[in-house]
């Protein structure tokens, strides 16, 4: 799962298209429904087709900045909002110079109120609106035009945001669990309940997690994604936490779920990016707000060397109360009144005694390797993160392949921690081996439902397929992904309910069955896995739908051999002669005739067939 953030300034319609998109009206509180202005973070589920994704709705008006930071730690797609009757406003332009320094991946556009405008004036909106985000993240992004009062553009929107969806690695599930707290409540009867984004890792019920930066330990009693109740939560998700024995009060926005790997600190050394408007503002020592995650906390900023450009330098970050961080947790800055933005950046790491006893180069090389995750890494990136000449990079990478801690996926090529990529092929597996078991009916799984089940990018997870397949680890046939030797066996009462069909006394009776009516009757069959074996026995071409009709192997084999044989003979047929070479009438014979043309077995030439040149003379084969 991921997250899709809005943006964008007061009024321009954020939470009705929130609404639109979800069926979900994320303002929380009556008090922003009567005042139609949200004042604290909402969220929503949004579905469409084969992904899932986190919706968090962020305030507009600037005296709720705080909230709006809060929640934008965890975007990775941004729906930025611009009503198309005022344009970009200050507060657009605010969300944006802050977003630039978070995890937002891409951009896209909504241009709302546009029922509001007739064609010209939307015209002269539209290049407004691009001329105004030209220097921003939002330059180059889509945009899409919509009313969220007619609906125009809703669905060309849902595409948009599912296409950008499917554009994005994963996140981390296998890294220690990181979770930065945005809600607590109390639930009576249950308990204490912490949401927020799973920035990473996993969380299961029944397991312990640390409570940072307390230090205090808790169980999982049970785990919600969008209401729905869930055993386990991977990276992405937004989720609702019931950890009882945990006081309400020890609870906190800022507060960390987290991994026993990862502690609370309170320096930090960081790359910092001042915005251009903050330049003069900045000395050697800044007092600052700080926000990580979801907290917000009071800290001193200090440079080696003042930036006088917008650059990223170099600096140390000082917080007043602890939290948890790590390698590659962005940030943003404000003063500390009044309460501009300074710039933002991302956390080098918790200051520590440097690694000794280890080449630098592996060290390296394991550290990009961890924080890319299940994306990978190219030659180029490797020698960005490293630190070394582009030439080089070639024996550090093949060095760890030899070393067996590198896996290579193609197109395009990316090297990943062999660790990662054995432990998600381990997922698979298990995924595989239980459908199997359960069903061993079934061919296996197709890349949408493993997609689906891992909770995993669908493109990336075919090119880890495409490599597992490659290397023997798993088979594919037909579209559907199995283990090395599964072979699909029907139940008794399936190999009852086919027989009709598969074992005929005389397979040159060459009547087909209706597909249409042959589905109907095995919907209504009260067969166990029947829809799934129905499926197998077409994949494995043992069944074969022709047109509108089924026909069973031995049939089409006993077809294929008569139409051959004829043509070898004859060098040419008509629909006639093969209607009456096979006993049946124009209405099943046409549909064969294109079907036999479609695989390359027959040419047609008008109203004639003739054997295809590789199948007049089958011994050259």
């Amino acid at each position: 799962m991921h997250i899709i953030g809005t943006a964008g300034h007061v009024d321009h319609g954020k939470s009705t298209l929130v609404e639109r998109l979800t069926g979900t009206n994320p303002d929380r509180w009556a008090q922003e429904r009567e005042r139609g202005m949200t004042l604290d973070l909402g969220f929503a589920r949004f579905e469409e087709g084969a992904f899932v994704a986190g919706i968090v709705d962020v305030p507009g008006h600037e005296r709720f900045l705080h909230n709006m930071l809060a929640g934008a730690s965890g975007m990775e797609v941004l729906l930025l909002v611009v009503a198309a009757t005022e344009g970009v406003m200050p507060q657009t332009r605010e969300h944006l110079a802050i977003l630039r320094f978070l995890n937002v991946r891409s951009v896209v556009i909504a241009v709302t109120k546009c029922d509001l405008l007739d064609a010209a004036e939307r015209e002269a909106a539209f290049g407004q609106i691009r001329r105004d985000l030209a220097e921003t993240i939002a330059a180059d992004a889509p945009m899409q035009t919509l009313s969220s009062i007619t609906g125009e553009g809703i669905p060309a929107l849902r595409a948009l945001l599912a296409a950008q969806l499917a554009a994005l690695a994963p996140r981390n599930a296998d890294a220690p669990l990181y979770l930065p707290v945005d809600r607590a409540f109390t639930l009576p009867g249950h308990g204490t309940i912490a949401t927020g984004t799973l920035m990473q890792g996993s969380l299961r019920v029944g397991e312990s997690v640390t409570l940072q930066p307390d230090g205090l330990r808790a169980r999982v009693r049970s785990l919600h994604v969008f209401g729905k109740s869930m055993q386990r939560a991977d990276a992405g998700a937004r989720v609702a936490v019931n950890i009882p024995g945990v006081a309400r009060e020890r609870l906190a926005r800022g507060s960390v779920l987290a991994g026993p790997e990862l502690a609370p600190g309170t320096q930090f050394a960081v790359q910092f990016t001042p915005l251009s408007d903050a330049l003069p503002l900045l000395r050697r020592r800044n007092p600052v707000r700080a926000s990580i995650g979801a907290a917000e906390i009071l800290g001193t900023l200090i440079f080696e060397r003042v930036p006088q450009r917008e650059e990223s330098v170099p600096a140390r970050l000082l917080l007043r109360a602890p939290t948890t961080a790590f390698g590659g947790v962005r940030f943003v800055l404000r003063r500390l009144s009044p309460k501009t933005v300074l710039g933002g950046g991302e956390i080098a790491g918790i200051e520590s005694a440097a690694l000794v006893g280890e080449d630098a180069h592996a060290t390296a090389l394991r550290a990009a390797l961890a924080e890319a995750g299940l994306a990978g890494l190219g030659r180029e990136g490797f020698a960005a993160k490293l630190n070394v000449r582009a030439e080089a990079i070639d024996d550090i990478v093949e060095a760890a392949l030899a070393a067996g801690e590198l896996r290579t996926l193609a197109k395009p090529e990316a090297f990943i921690g062999a660790p990662l990529s054995d432990a998600l092929l381990e997922r698979i597996v298990t995924q595989l081996a239980r459908r199997h078991e359960e069903a061993p009916w079934a061919m296996g799984r197709t890349l949408q439902a493993l997609a689906k089940e891992l909770a995993f990018d669908e493109a990336l997870l075919y090119r880890y397929l495409t490599a597992f397949v490659g290397e023997g680890r798993l088979a594919m046939h037909a579209g559907f992904y199995a283990l090395p030797g599964h072979e699909v066996r029907l139940s008794p009462e399936q190999e009852r309910f086919f027989s009709p069909l598969l074992h005929r006394e005389d397979p040159s009776a060459f009547t087909p069955v209706p597909a249409a009516a042959f589905e109907n009757e095995l919907r209504t069959a009260h067969v166990a896995g029947i829809a799934d074996a129905y499926s197998a026995l077409l994949a494995l071409g043992t069944l074969v739908r022709v047109g509108e009709d089924l026909y069973s192997a031995a049939q089409l084999a006993a077809i294929r051999a008569r139409l051959e044989h004829f043509l070898r003979e004859r060098r040419q047929m008509t629909v006639a002669e093969f209607r009456t070479l096979i006993g049946t009438s124009r209405k099943f014979a046409v549909p064969l005739l294109e079907w036999f043309d479609a695989r390359g077995i027959t040419i047609r030439t008008g109203d004639i067939r003739a054997l295809r040149a590789g199948e007049r003379n089958p011994s050259a084969r």
